[in-house]
């Protein structure tokens, strides 16, 4: 069986490559938590939602396709604790931080979506509507 190429260690280097403007906020975590032993990635990832969303606020848009890009990386070729990242970490955390701060522009974050992350968004829509499960079918 094929090793996934994305684990809790690995995952992040991929978005740092895609999304330089979130290197002081990785930074700050690291800062933070970087002497743990299992680093709290959906602290990392919650703080990723935060700072999409500014950027999609202030329209520096121009990392979301790598952003996601890597995010179906995640979903597609990660460990069980990645895909589950990707989807309750970061989709759940922007779904959440943008409902809070400024729910007109949650449906603009679907054009960057790629195929399985947006399966994902949508059944986290579905799923917190009573609409459906979080199951993988």
């Amino acid at each position: 069986m094929e090793q996934p190429a994305f684990n809790r260690e690995t995952m992040m280097a991929p978005l740092l490559d895609a999304c330089p403007s979130f290197w002081p906020a990785w930074q700050s975590f690291l800062d933070d938590w970087g002497a743990e032993r299992d680093m709290p990635m959906y602290i990392a990832l919650g703080d990723l939602a935060v700072h999409l969303l500014g950027l999609l606020a202030f329209g520096k848009t121009s990392e979301f396709d790598t952003v996601f890009e890597v995010v179906e990386r995640w979903h597609v070729d990660g460990d069980a604790y990645v895909r589950e990242a990707a989807t309750i970490g970061l989709l759940e955390g922007i779904q959440n931080v943008t409902l809070n701060r400024d729910p007109d522009r949650l449906p603009e974050f679907v054009q960057w979506l790629r195929p399985v992350t947006r399966k994902w968004w949508f059944k986290l829509i579905a799923y917190w509507d009573g609409r459906g499960t979080l199951s993988e079918d």
